[in-house]
């Protein structure tokens, strides 16, 4: 199938990615192309700036978490019926898991054959932003890097300098944007401030980017660019229908503390043979109507402990929900007894706390024992990212094998309840869902 499509890079995290390619969507939405918006990674934030960017959900590409062999079919499946996609990557470009460049930008690049254009933030270099791009052209010759941005170039003569010794280098300057301090999107303890908390703010810092980017790239090079991408031998990605007469109603958490979550996993529950209803555990007092298992996804509950402890009504309800509950992260902190010393559900029995200690990273974790979605002696792909801890008082549910977390537990589970601090991509373990709805039709029977 052939899709226009580039993959938007740098050489390390912090060179302006998201400020390029969230410009970059939007600035081609604005001339009425349809655009298809990826994020290679786990990240969660970005892609909900790219879907207002874009005005469609914003997807993840991870080898880590779904396997080498989706990253085509899930980006074709998202790219359905658009004239472009941008992928934006994440760190440096040939960063990945461990020392490896496993799930890195350049891995993604390669699995989708997709033309790279290189963001560097040229302040305080010249000449010298020709032997960075240089190292990058030729560290991997079966990465093609074909162009350029220019970032945070300080005036026109710096903008000339650097381009000359860039086109002198052979590799062309698709772009040069000058530094503007008005174009930031504000950060806290595990990155940007998603867009779901900040709309208004978030779709006015959007329009200033695709402005910013149409002013200062040559759109017309980037379309040609994407264009000159090879046709993918793969077929698009499609959710596994499952077989159920009736369709249970899965409740799933939103609003400004639920933030985190892929596109897909609604998809599979809704092929699975449910019906999907989202829920706002900081407004709504009760559950959705019918509701017959919960999913309570990622997010920042820390931000918001307060306000949801003080939904006493939708608390008590769902610690008294006797259906089936999956529950990731920020959906583990509202399960547990407390969080800060705020009372949550106390459906699973732990207290949590925030810490200053960042825990990020991939992880494959091995299901010790049974659980609504696990089976013992499973073994999952995932990663955490949180700056909280919950002081457990049972067995874990899962044990981290390999890299640093080696030998670390987590989580909790029984007939009708996972929860734990791994995220997972479930398009790549389709089953996940299809327990989740089949457990909402009748009981939990673990193997």
């Amino acid at each position: 199938m052939v899709v226009p499509r580039l993959v938007v890079a740098a050489p390390s995290s912090g060179s302006g990615k998201t400020t390029v390619a969230t410009g970059l969507m939007a600035a081609l939405r604005a001339r009425g192309l349809r655009v298809s918006p990826h994020k290679v990674g786990p990240d969660y934030i970005d892609p909900g700036y790219h879907a207002l960017a874009a005005g469609r959900p914003g997807r993840n590409l991870d080898p880590w978490l779904v396997g080498e062999e989706l990253v085509a079919p899930l980006f074709l499946h998202g790219a359905a019926g658009c004239d472009v996609a941008v992928v934006e990557g994440v760190m440096g470009l040939f960063d990945g898991r461990a020392d490896t460049d496993f799930a890195s930008t350049a891995h993604v690049a390669r699995l989708l054959g997709a033309p790279v254009v290189l963001v560097v933030d040229a302040a305080r270099q010249s000449r010298s932003v020709a032997a960075v791009v240089h190292g990058f052209v030729t560290f991997d010759p079966r990465v093609r890097v074909a162009g350029v941005v220019l970032n945070r170039v300080g005036s026109p003569r710096h903008g000339e300098l650097c381009r000359a010794a860039l086109e002198a280098a052979g590799v062309p300057v698709l772009g040069a944007i000058r530094r503007d301090d008005a174009v930031v999107t504000p950060s806290r303890h595990l990155g940007l401030v998603p867009a779901a908390e900040r709309r208004a703010e978030a779709v006015a810092s959007v329009d200033r980017l695709a402005a910013l980017v149409a002013g200062s790239c040559d759109l017309d090079a980037l379309l040609r660019l994407a264009g000159s991408a090879p046709p993918l031998d793969a077929s698009p990605w499609a959710p596994p229908p499952g077989t159920f007469p009736h369709r249970p109603v899965v409740a799933v958490a939103g609003g400004a503390a639920f933030t985190f979550g892929y596109a897909e996993h609604v998809e599979l529950l809704r092929a699975a043979g449910a019906d999907v209803a989202v829920f706002d555990p900081l407004r709504d007092e009760r559950l959705p109507d019918g509701t017959a298992a919960l999913v309570l996804g990622g997010g920042f509950p820390e931000m918001y402990a307060a306000e949801l402890a003080a939904n006493e009504p939708l608390r008590e309800q769902v610690a008294a929900f006797a259906g089936p509950v999956a529950a990731e992260c920020a959906g583990l902190l509202y399960l547990c007894e407390e969080l800060d010393g705020q009372r949550m559900c106390g459906r699973v029995p732990a207290r949590a706390r925030m810490t200053s200690r960042l825990t990020l990273g991939y992880r494959e974790a091995v299901a010790l024992r049974p659980s609504l979605l696990t089976r013992a002696g499973e073994r999952f792909r995932g990663h955490e990212f949180h700056r909280t801890a919950a002081d457990y008082d049972h067995a874990p549910l899962f044990r981290w094998a390999g890299g640093g977390a080696d030998g670390s537990s987590d989580g909790f589970g029984d007939a009708l309840l996972t929860a734990s601090y791994l995220h997972l991509h479930w398009a790549g373990r389709p089953e996940l869902a299809q327990r989740l709805v089949s457990s909402s039709r009748s009981p939990s029977v673990l193997r």
